[in-house]
């Protein structure tokens, strides 16, 4: 008999390596699932244009970071750029218990540090089709240097090589293929 108190989804917590698609493929699960709720990070940097707060981050100051990761309110973060970044426990956690279906899009290390504090959480690693397919994809987006381009595929063989850290690995060959399998692992079927 399984517990009336269960939530009734297990947060999903979704990496994969720059260029794979992932703001493609969740972009495509949420119009085609709109209940899916997507945690917005926190963040110490100041909006750019056309940035909102609480749509696309909850911007904060150092002070407020800093009070969040004493006080134990984030489930992940790190610093990028002289900036932090992560993701606000309480918020996700509520959303959960509400019975909410719940994605985080995480990089590897976030992965890491939240799969541990939230609890049922099932992770995805969302792969290319093949190395030579993901620097076509990061290449096809003009805005990376030669310098900055091989940093992002050695990022990404390094996260390539802990798919076994994951629950399941989604291959994005087609987008619609991959967000067919997501909903599927989500339990978002019916």
């Amino acid at each position: 008999m399984s517990d009336p108190a269960a939530p009734l989804y297990r947060p999903t917590i979704l990496a994969g390596p720059s260029g794979v698609g992932k703001g493609t493929v969740v972009a495509a699960l949420r119009r085609r699932r709109p209940e899916v709720w997507l945690s917005i990070s926190v963040t110490t940097r100041t909006p750019r244009p056309g940035e909102r707060d609480g749509v696309h981050y909850h911007f904060v100051t150092d002070a407020q970071f800093d009070d969040l990761v004493a006080t134990d309110g984030l489930l992940e973060w790190a610093e990028y750029g002289h900036h932090r970044y992560g993701t606000p426990a309480a918020a996700v956690r509520a959303q959960a218990a509400a019975g909410v279906p719940v994605l985080l899009e995480l990089d590897l290390a976030g992965v890491r540090q939240a799969r541990d504090r939230l609890a049922g959480a099932q992770t995805v690693l969302l792969a290319p089709p093949s190395r030579e397919e993901l620097r076509r994809r990061l290449a096809h987006r003009g805005t990376e240097t030669p310098a900055a381009m091989a940093t992002r595929l050695a990022i990404a063989e390094a996260e390539l090589a802990a798919a076994d850290e994951f629950d399941r690995v989604i291959v994005n060959d087609r987008v619609e293929r991959a967000v067919e399998e997501l909903v599927d692992f989500m339990g978002l079927c019916a």
